[in-house]
């Protein structure tokens, strides 16, 4: 597991956005675990994921010429992420959109740098995908290229067809998604933490019954 991988579970453990219990997913399963990166909620936790974004990105060796955050939850990780790049020696423009256009002033539904180039989208998570899609659909449609997604947190879940979300993106849209972790790597640190091998069960018994089998 790569340092950063493992920091980011503790990370993300500490500030209780990733807890473990019973909860029930949009599928309707119960998990062991539940992720809310919305629970990074202030100045010094969106600072530190957003530096987590950033070195997960300069790791996978994208080419890359700008960031795009879908709203709403995609707004503050592009403007972070592209903060934390220039404190990584890298200043690259970013943009979001509005859920709705706006008729007056700038007008249009985007805000912040034209999309141009070779466009990153920074997200949370990939649940149905719809958020991708409609941000694919955008960046195109600006004569911009979508060359992959970065996400927090790859559940490695199969959906109804037996891919992931993550791995519907991939065939769907022929992009790359970057994690900056994975449930894999969960559970390779509950595996080098003693006190939580009750923890370690549930998940790799989740993982066995619904995980992505080539994950």
């Amino acid at each position: 597991m790569l340092a950063y991988r493992q920091d980011f579970i503790r990370f993300a453990i500490e500030q209780k956005v990733l807890r473990f219990g019973e909860f029930q997913t949009k599928a309707g399963r119960i998990s062991p675990y539940f992720f809310n990166a919305g629970l990074f909620n202030d100045g010094a936790s969106l600072k530190h994921l957003t530096q987590f974004y950033a070195q997960a990105i300069l790791a996978s060796g994208i080419a890359f010429d700008m960031l795009y955050g879908p709203a709403y939850k995609g707004i503050p990780l592009a403007a972070g992420t592209a903060i934390a790049l220039v404190e990584q020696g890298r200043n690259v423009p970013y943009c979001f959109n509005r859920k709705e256009a706006k008729d007056h002033g700038e007008g249009g539904s985007m805000v912040g740098s034209e999309l141009q180039g070779r466009v990153l989208i920074i997200d949370d998570v990939i649940s149905a995908g719809t958020s991708v899609r409609e941000s694919i659909e955008l960046i195109r449609a600006a004569g911009a290229i979508p060359c992959a997604v970065v996400i927090a947190l790859d559940r490695m879940e199969v959906g109804q067809d037996k891919l992931s979300a993550v791995q519907e993106v991939q065939c769907n849209f022929g992009i790359p998604v970057v994690s900056i972790a994975t449930l894999d790597d969960l559970l390779g640190y509950l595996h080098g933490h003693a006190e939580m091998v009750q923890n370690l069960q549930a998940v790799q018994s989740y993982r066995n019954r619904y995980g992505v089998k080539n994950g």
